[in-house]
């Protein structure tokens, strides 16, 4: 059983991991993006906002899907660790990878609908699956 300053801690990490991916720290906005990129039974506004107020910490799944989503280490998320590294290391990563035809890419898929959005994923996941094993 997680004691109160767990669930707070957790609630701080989640959101600075949230704002660090651009979003900003609302209950909305966390059950409309995490039922997005989670395959379970999807989580109400009152499950989430429990999450960020530090009422409640998600199970183990949940817990895979949030770091998934936010490019985090679970490990991280969960425990006080150093995520502000990890947040900068993926930052740098974007900074030098990307041209900027990229960019203009992902300028225009920031203004899509949530379901376009779903779309242009879940087609990008299917391709980088079939060529990895290439």
């Amino acid at each position: 059983m997680e004691n109160d300053d767990e669930k707070t801690l957790f609630a701080k990490r989640l959101t600075i991991a949230m704002q660090s991916k651009g979003y900003e720290a609302k209950a909305s906005i966390l059950e409309r993006e995490f039922n997005l990129n989670y395959s379970g039974k999807p989580m109400t506004l009152h499950g989430v906002r429990k999450w960020l107020i530090g009422e409640a910490i998600p199970s183990g799944d949940k817990l895979l899907a949030l770091a998934k989503w936010l490019e985090v280490p679970l490990e991280e998320l969960v425990f006080e660790k150093d995520i502000q590294k990890a947040i900068e290391q993926r930052d740098l990563i974007w900074q030098q990878e990307l041209g900027y035809k990229d960019k203009e890419i992902f300028e225009a898929y920031v203004k899509l609908s949530a379901s376009h959005k779903k779309i242009i994923r879940d087609m990008i996941i299917a391709l980088s699956d079939k060529y990895k094993d290439k």
